[in-house]
């Protein structure tokens, strides 16, 4: 019989990782280096490996969702990742649909007074 937990835990993290691309793109209407990311989402509840991160970050401004720049005054050059305009009209319009796909959600997990499906 499978584990419930762990079946919870592998879909959840389907749904996250369906997440991850507004996450980040949402902290970066100002200038981050790519693992400041890290424990900014981690704080904000969406942990995201850099493993995951820094090939996101490359496609993303490969889509031309994000501009990047180097700095190199540190020691440790750090390539910082901004929105273009266009990661800027692609995010507020993502915002949009997920703010419609949230009210959506609510509206189907409250349906017949919050009962869970499979539980009468």
């Amino acid at each position: 019989m499978a584990d419930v937990n762990e079946t919870i835990m592998g879909l959840l993290s389907e749904l996250r990782r369906g997440t991850i691309v507004i996450s980040v793109l949402s902290q970066l209407s100002e200038p981050r280096y790519g693992y400041s990311l890290v424990p900014l989402l981690q704080e904000k509840g969406i942990p995201v490996d850099p493993g995951t991160l820094y090939p996101l970050l490359r496609r993303l401004e490969k889509q031309e969702l994000l501009e990047s720049r180097w700095d190199t005054n540190d020691s440790r050059p750090r390539k910082y990742y901004l929105l273009s305009p266009l990661g800027k009209e692609v995010y507020a319009g993502l915002s949009q649909e997920w703010r419609k796909l949230v009210a959506s959600m609510e509206g189907i997990l409250t349906e017949n007074g919050g009962e869970q499906h499979g539980s009468h």
